[in-house]
């Protein structure tokens, strides 16, 4: 699905704990720098990704870098194998890398009374959840050299080391979970799914001074109509 001259989505189905969803993973593309993944759904999606892929003429080969906006299982549960696959370099930022490189265990945990209802499967993945070396540390403020350039803004709250990442040539942002959205309608990240809401929501002020088109949420997708002035109404939020 191409959402601007340089930024696609690739939907990918798949079944979280509340039912059927769709993942909506970003790839980035450069003609000379090669194809940029952002996230990789949850253990297992590699097939999909390649199908997807497909559809846009493009193969796995073709990723040289993939981009992880925070650790949760169904942002990097499918990561070692893109790796295994690709030969990609893994880029993150300071405050994720010890849990993509699983250096520590994840920052949310499921509870005792969680763990008792869980499957096996589920529970091997919290104990041993995916992990892979990181190459490169994104700076907050940083550009990347690809697509006309890339800001990496650095977007906590959801988790520790949240990012997000604004396509200036196109004027996208690819918000990971530091934004959800329903319709065409921008929210808030998940609660129950959010370690501080307060900071996600002052982090979303950061993401308010750039020039907005459209963003890209993993939870929702597209939003295009006044994207913008949606962006900066939740970022004017109260955070206490």
């Amino acid at each position: 699905m191409k959402i601007s001259d340089h930024v696609y989505a690739l939907p990918l189905a798949t079944t979280l704990g509340s039912g059927p969803t769709t993942l909506f993973l970003s790839l980035i593309v450069d003609d000379v720098q090669g194809a940029t993944l952002v996230d990789t759904g949850v253990p297992g999606m590699t097939g999909q990704i390649e199908a997807a892929l497909g559809e846009i003429g493009m193969n796995l080969s073709d990723i040289k870098r993939v981009i992880i906006t925070h650790h949760d299982l169904d942002h990097i549960g499918s990561l070692p194998a893109v790796v295994e696959a690709t030969g990609a370099q893994v880029l993150t930022s300071s405050g994720e890398l010890p849990y993509v490189q699983g250096e520590l265990p994840g920052q949310k945990q499921p509870t005792p009374e969680m763990r008792a209802g869980m499957p096996p499967q589920m529970l091997a993945l919290f104990d041993n959840p995916p992990k892979a070396r990181v190459d490169q540390v994104l700076e907050d403020g940083e550009v990347l050299d690809i697509a006309g350039g890339v800001c990496v803004v650095y977007t906590p709250g959801h988790t520790v080391g949240h990012l997000s990442l604004f396509v200036e040539a196109d004027g996208v942002v690819i918000s990971g979970d530091a934004l959800g959205s329903d319709n065409g309608t921008l929210t808030l990240p998940w609660p129950q799914g959010t370690a501080d809401m307060p900071e996600a929501v002052r982090s979303l002020g950061k993401l308010s001074t750039h020039p907005v088109k459209a963003v890209l949420t993993y939870h929702g997708g597209l939003v295009s109509e006044n994207a913008s002035q949606q962006l900066q109404a939740l970022a004017a939020q109260p955070t206490v």
